[in-house]
């Protein structure tokens, strides 16, 4: 997993719903390892997704792999709590 120092991850094209300010929208695709960082995991894992079918990912050039943010909203859903849980029925 690349290792980003805290000025790097600063430079990263991506906008978070906090920062108040949002002077560019959103990107649709991000590289695996914005990816990583948005959703706290590593690289190898997200790999791991793209191989067993779960990410589905684009070759952008000759190495440069980026996924949709969109898939990865729908890959990394949170767990319900509370009244979002659903009994079931046996």
């Amino acid at each position: 997993m690349t290792n980003f120092s805290e000025r790097q991850l600063r430079t990263l094209p991506l906008s978070s719903p906090f920062s108040g300010q949002s002077t560019m929208p959103a990107p649709e695709w991000v590289s695996l390892q914005q990816a990583a960082v948005l959703h706290g995991v590593s690289v190898d894992t997200l790999r791991r997704r793209i191989r067993e079918g779960r990410l589905p990912a684009y070759r952008f050039g000759d190495r440069l792999i980026k996924v949709r943010i969109e898939d990865l909203d729908n890959l990394f859903r949170p767990i319900p709590v509370g009244q979002q849980l659903r009994r079931r029925v046996s």
